[in-house]
């Protein structure tokens, strides 16, 4: 993330960070150290704490010509700024007969298990990705975060892209070539024949593992990265599920009404006739994450429960 941001900060002097502790502190999980360094303080912008202030300030400077990137820095903070995000940042566009863009960034962080307790451990992806005129990009991997971040910077409509918490300590290659990942484009991680793993974010390492677990059993599990969940990459998703017959969807966001319905719905849209075995889903449970390590655990999926989940499919033993 800190190389993307710094490499389109070089490529293009219209784009500039701002955000709560971005400069000297380089935000609590340090993805924007040493940015203040080379830029100075009138292109990495530390700001008062108020959300819905600078998240208007990046608003207008996107409507007037400037490229900015909004640093939020928790997003369970994304409740404090949706009147300027969903009422203007999208609306934008529309309502202007096309004559306005808004080509902002908003960066935040999302996912329980760090012991964050209810108000710093949510995954609001599915939020705003309801939201027509916002895209919504959902990295799992070094990779799949600097492509996307720079593809969201060079974007002319407003982007959101959520990076999991734990994912800061995940070690992977990243090309030192220029590269973009662009928006709308999912990964097959993994190939399979017998059951389709489509996962975003952290719950792709989730699927990883259990593909791993299930390979023992003599399951051939395809593994999917959704990447961008606004805009969908139906196609990607659907040829999979045509091919396996059997899929789970893995988001760490609540089960009910968020990503893997949405998911799900289009696959059985686009591939009923294809299907061997009910289409499943597996997200957070509906309750605020707890702050108790033994309670938080159990909010969110696991290895074992796609393994689980995916050998009864797989067997037809439900």
């Amino acid at each position: 993330m800190n190389e993307a941001i710094a490499e389109e900060m070089r490529r293009d002097e219209r784009v500039f960070i701002l955000g709560e502790d971005v400069a000297e502190a380089g935000t609590p999980f340090k993805v924007t150290s040493g940015l203040v360094e080379e830029f100075g303080t009138q292109r990495v912008l530390d700001t008062p704490i108020s959300e819905p202030g600078f998240m208007g300030m990046a608003v207008g400077a996107a409507m007037t010509g400037m490229r900015p990137i909004v640093d939020l820095m928790f997003g369970d903070f994304i409740y404090l700024i949706m009147d300027q995000l969903a009422n203007q940042a999208a609306k934008q566009h529309y309502m202007s007969g096309g004559a306005l863009t808004v080509p902002l960034v908003v960066r935040t962080n999302m996912g329980a298990t760090r012991r964050s307790a209810a108000q710093h451990s949510q995954s609001l992806q599915a939020l705003v990705a309801h939201i027509p005129g916002l895209k919504v990009a959902i990295p799992s991997t070094p990779y799949e975060v600097k492509g996307l971040m720079k593809a969201a910077i060079r974007d002319n409509n407003p982007v959101i892209i959520f990076e999991d918490k734990l994912s800061y300590q995940m070690k992977g290659e990243v090309p030192e070539e220029e590269y973009i990942i662009p928006l709308g484009q999912a990964s097959v991680v993994s190939q399979g024949t017998d059951i389709s793993l489509i996962a975003t974010s952290s719950m792709v390492q989730v699927c990883q593992a259990a593909a791993v677990a299930l390979a023992r059993q003599g399951i051939s599990a395809e593994v999917i990265s959704v990447r961008t969940i606004a805009p969908l990459d139906d196609a990607t998703l659907v040829n999979s599920v045509k091919k396996t017959g059997r899929a789970i969807v893995v988001d760490q966001g609540h089960q009910s009404l968020g990503v893997t319905s949405e998911i799900v719905a289009r696959l059985n849209e686009q591939a009923f006739y294809y299907l061997d075995a009910p289409l499943t889903r597996i997200g957070a449970m509906d309750v605020p994450i707890p702050f108790s390590p033994a309670l938080e655990d159990l909010t969110v999926p696991t290895v074992e429960g796609v393994t689980v989940k995916a050998i009864q499919l797989v067997t037809g033993v439900l």
